[in-house]
């Protein structure tokens, strides 16, 4: 063996001592706060990290080292112990396995596949840890926070590889993901789809400029779909409510009601492989949601034709609302063109009363008013223009609102959720200033963000151990209690430090809580 295990335990026992002293020493009489809490956090890194190779130790020492049985008679000979690389989060250690060898085929460490190991030196728990830090921050910013806090010194580039590796599990599992149990379902299945742009990186042209000409750019972008699912509770009001929320008109105490009312088991989720592929994935999700438990299926977007004419193929029994915000939105262009920015007062009470038809299922009445008053002759080209686009808009959207049967049914009539999404999930992420992307790298990202915004952090790496397991080794995935029921087992602890050899006697380590 490389190490031997009787010097690691009493070095371990010894930085222990050291740990005590440090902490009930003369000089822990004068110090602060945070000088103890900076002190006792390294050295608790240190012994991790000869507790975690103790235990690598351990198991090498325990391990099989006879040849190992192959097919036609053929066995594996034991060649010699090789030792690789491990990071972990209290920093490098190193492994030394038993290495089998046999002629024509190769060698393998058995080892290996008892401790479940991936195919780099990174450990499962860095990659974690390390990837969720990156879902939200920059890679470069991540790897400085690991640096800062933990000493791990890990590259943009080797975060970006690990990534790319760790998010190639994300549509298997949820593929078998089971549905919310009904119970925890509210009975309106809502579905959303946006855009969002996403700079990307552009293949270098023969000549590089060095000056761009007048509205050149070094990127461009390509939309990530954004879709998202969830269940809501009804929430039934008339036309006058809505005109006098938006408007800031209703009470706090009414507001505060309102706002109790949440989505349901929310899933996001954001491809740049196109509108259908998006949809595709989010119908799987959908169909395993139905049942009896839910009553109504409704479908928001805006007005973006081409994606409307796909959720209506995709979700042929989803009741297609038109977001009521961004209806709103040509109405506040027509009502600008007509009274200007500074005419507040005329134009707050054009658009009140506006609002209030189309709410009230009268907006065939507005599409008229707008077109009379494109063709007056005092109009000018512009508001001519603006006031046609309006009427457009809304005479092209009219079967997506009905607003009326959609209020009394207390359905959503405004795609809050799948906007702030395409600005939380996607814009705050990847348009920070001189981001760009190749598609590959921010598939990964945004697959790895959604299971973090989803809430299956922790499920999903459980779950890609796992597959990854099954993909390297021939054998079963270990199955152990999780981390901290060995921890809290004290039964279990007890027998460990009776494996442990006690000191000799007078040492003063037998005089600690741990040395028996």
């Amino acid at each position: 063996m490389t190490f031997n295990s009787e010097a690691i335990i009493q070095d371990i026992r010894t930085d222990f001592e050291q740990m005590l002293a440090f902490v009930m020493g003369p000089k822990a009489q004068t110090a602060t706060a945070d000088s103890m809490e900076r002190g006792l956090f390294a050295l608790l890194l240190k012994l991790g990290a000869k507790l975690l190779t103790l235990f690598f130790v351990l198991r090498s020492k325990t391990a099989c080292r006879e040849s190992l049985p192959g097919e036609a008679g053929r066995s594996w000979r034991y060649h010699r112990d090789t030792k690789r690389d491990y990071f972990s989060i209290f920093g490098k250690v190193e492994i030394h396995r038993p290495y089998f060898y046999r002629k024509g085929s190769g060698g393998q460490a058995p080892l290996d596949a008892e401790l479940s190991l991936g195919e780099d030196c990174y450990s499962d728990l860095v990659r974690e840890v390390s990837e969720y830090l990156a879902v939200y921050n920059v890679y470069g910013k991540t790897a400085d926070i690991l640096s800062y806090l933990l000493g791990i010194q890990l590259s943009t580039r080797a975060l970006d590889e690990n990534i790319a590796t760790d998010a190639t599990e994300v549509k298997a599992y949820y593929d078998q993901k089971p549905a919310p149990p009904p119970e925890s379902e509210a009975p309106i299945l809502v579905i959303q789809a946006d855009g969002k742009g996403v700079p990307m990186i552009l293949a270098e042209p023969a000549e590089k400029k060095i000056r761009l000409g007048k509205g050149e750019k070094r990127g461009q972008k390509k939309e990530a779909v954004v879709t998202t699912v969830y269940s809501i509770a009804p929430k039934p009001r008339t036309p006058e409510e809505v005109v006098a929320s938006f408007f800031n008109q209703s009470d706090t105490e009414e507001k505060s009601v309102r706002q109790h009312i949440r989505p349901q088991n929310k899933q996001v989720w954001a491809t740049l492989e196109g509108k259908d592929t998006a949809l595709e994935r989010l119908s799987r999700q959908v169909l395993r949601r139905q049942g009896n438990h839910i009553q109504s299926l409704v479908a928001l977007c805006d007005g973006c034709e081409a994606l409307q004419t796909r959720l209506a193929s995709h979700f042929p029994d989803f009741t297609l609302v038109l977001d009521f915000i961004h209806a709103d939105e040509y109405l506040w262009d027509a009502a600008t063109c007509l009274f200007g920015e500074q005419n507040q007062r005329e134009r707050l009470e054009w658009m009140q009363t506006r609002t209030l038809q189309i709410l009230s299922g009268q907006t065939s009445s507005v599409i008229a008013e707008l077109r009379r008053l494109s063709l007056a002759e005092k109009m000018k080209l512009y508001q001519r223009a603006q006031l046609t686009r309006s009427a457009d808009y809304f005479e092209r959207n009219l079967p997506f609102m009905d607003y009326p049967t959609y209020l009394a049914n207390g359905w959503s009539i405004a795609s809050g959720v799948i906007e702030g999404a395409c600005r939380h999930f996607v814009k705050d992420r990847c348009e920070l200033s001189g981001m760009r992307w190749s598609q590959a790298g921010v598939e990964s990202l945004l697959a790895l963000r959604a299971i973090a915004e989803n809430g299956d952090w922790q499920a999903y790496h459980d779950f890609r151990r796992q597959q990854r397991h099954a993909c390297l080794y021939p054998s079963p995935y270990p199955d152990h209690p999780a981390p901290e029921e060995l921890a809290l087992d004290l039964d279990h602890v007890d027998r460990a430090f009776s494996l442990i050899p006690v000191c000799e006697p007078g040492s003063t380590y037998q005089a600690l809580p741990l040395a028996t």
